[in-house]
């Protein structure tokens, strides 16, 4: 069955690329509306549907325009959502990019589970992969598979080379709003001191603090702790369950991926919405 939240919330922050004050607002949607996304400060309060189609390419991360409205940075709060299994809600904001707050996805999910979960009688639209396939980047992939267990598997490789303070990491796990809550809703951004530098130079960030994510330098996080000791794949995934929400479908299947970042991400939700029937199995879970 699909899902909306019980009652309006909301969170403030600021962009970290913009440094502008932000708010959003979750409200409940009818059964049926998916994810979209409001502009209250705009004129006529345009509406941005949470749909690859209106993806506008932009760096390190994932934004949307529909005619003139456009929303920016929107994976942290698409993959909250996702995360939850929440099909249907409305998210006003009032201003272009989407705040920034710790990095993660997790002060999304306290929001939303404030709000509480409701289910709405009506079949939640599924497909399930059915046949392996793997899209490729220079060195980076991504690999989908069917799941023998019917369930949906997440796993990521990292690794940027010898010599980088990340180091290699893999993380793995099955999809569950409990295991999105616990293993990677608090996986936070991250970049490198050098990147970090190179953005404030362009007079982006400005705002931001090394406090507020994972700034690395030779020696590791500067000014904060890691959550976890893969915290950084498992951001990764973080960002694949928000940019797989863009299908505007539940999808079942194995998620392998290597060094992928928003780019793959959308060619993979493109193909996995275009793909003929006899490649993904489509289905309604009503349970």
């Amino acid at each position: 069955m699909q899902r909306t939240i019980a009652q309006p919330v909301s969170v403030s922050g600021y962009g970290y690329w913009s440094g502008q004050d932000v708010q959003v607002e979750f409200r409940p949607a009818p059964a049926g509306s998916g994810i979209r996304f409001v502009r209250q400060d705009l004129p006529g309060t345009p509406e941005v549907p949470a749909r690859w189609a209106y993806r506008l390419p932009t760096p390190r991360r994932s934004s949307l325009r529909h005619g003139q409205a456009e929303v920016q940075m929107v994976e942290h709060i698409l993959a909250a959502l996702y995360g939850l299994e929440i099909d249907n809600c409305q998210v006003w904001v009032s201003g272009e990019e989407m705040p920034g707050l710790d990095g993660s996805a997790w002060p999304f999910v306290e929001a939303l589970q404030q709000a509480g979960i409701v289910v709405q009688p009506v079949c939640r639209p599924t497909k399930r992969i059915t046949q392996r396939f793997r899209l490729t980047d220079g060195d980076s992939w991504i690999e989908v598979r069917p799941s023998p267990t019917g369930q949906t598997v997440l796993e990521y490789h990292l690794d940027y080379g010898p010599g980088n303070p990340i180091g290699r990491q893999l993380f793995r796990t099955v999809l569950t709003p409990e295991t999105f809550r616990r293993e990677i809703a608090p996986a936070r951004t991250f970049l490198l001191r050098q990147e970090a530098e190179a953005l404030l130079a362009q007079g982006i960030g400005l705002r931001s603090r090394p406090e507020d994510l994972l700034v690395f330098d030779a020696q590791g996080p500067i000014h904060n702790r890691l959550r976890f000791p893969e915290e950084c794949a498992r951001h990764k995934l973080l960002d694949l369950v928000g940019d797989l929400a863009l299908a505007g479908h539940r999808v079942i299947g194995e998620f392998v991926a290597f060094r992928s970042g928003h780019r793959l991400n959308a060619e993979l939700v493109q193909i996995l919405d275009r793909l003929a029937d006899e490649d993904l199995q489509s289905m309604k879970q009503c349970a």
